[in-house]
């Protein structure tokens, strides 16, 4: 619910400003990714028509903010090139070969599985370093980062649930790729609790 309440602030922030500055393009194309290789079983396994429809709604969601972002007429105007400049395609090669080499079982679906939770781990990077580089971080995008790292966090008290509670919980690939996409987040949710604190805009050091 966290991770959805991030992706409709986002919508919401498009929506009404008709405007995408101060996101980055390339975070959102890591993310469709990571969805369209995560839920691959969605035609394969049917767990739940909850589960499906969620898997539809990141799918869907994703796919749409990239398509405003590049093809509406009004929103693509905002999009700011020259500060979205980190170079995301590296860092899918680079998990897709994390993803052939360590995975739980050698099949297709799982490879793409372990693929989208390593790139999952580092798909914010190309939006905090745009936000640094812009400095100032408007209301609506600090709060989708904040969620979005939120979700995160939370999943960590999941997993350490889990493993106290049930016998064979072996998705260290998760966990530790969950840690490391949490520990991006730390220096985000520094200086957005120094700005609700203060009641000062969110500004990140460039």
């Amino acid at each position: 619910m966290t991770h959805l309440i991030s992706i409709l602030i986002l919508l919401l922030k498009i929506y009404a400003t008709k405007s995408c500055a101060g996101i980055s393009l390339k975070t959102q194309e890591l993310y469709a990714l990571v969805f369209l290789t995560r839920y691959l079983d969605l035609l394969t396994d049917y767990v739940s028509l909850y589960n499906s429809v969620m898997k539809i709604v990141f799918i869907g969601s994703s796919l749409a903010i990239v398509w405003c972002m590049r093809r509406h007429p009004l929103v693509r105007r905002s999009y700011d090139k020259d500060l979205d400049t980190f170079r995301h395609q590296y860092v899918v090669l680079a998990c897709f070969v994390l993803g052939l080499v360590l995975h739980e079982r050698f099949t297709f679906q799982e490879i793409f599985w372990a693929f989208s939770i390593y790139l999952e781990a580092v798909a914010i990077l190309p939006q905090l370093v745009l936000l640094q580089r812009s400095g100032n971080v408007d209301n609506l995008t600090g709060q989708y980062v904040l969620f979005l790292g939120a979700y995160r966090g939370l999943y960590i008290i999941n997993w350490i649930y889990r493993y106290f509670t049930e016998d064979h919980f072996t998705r260290w690939i998760a966990c530790v790729s969950g840690l490391i996409q949490t520990a991006l987040y730390a220096d985000f949710f520094y200086y957005y609790y120094l700005s609700w604190k203060t009641n000062t805009k969110l500004k990140l050091p460039a």
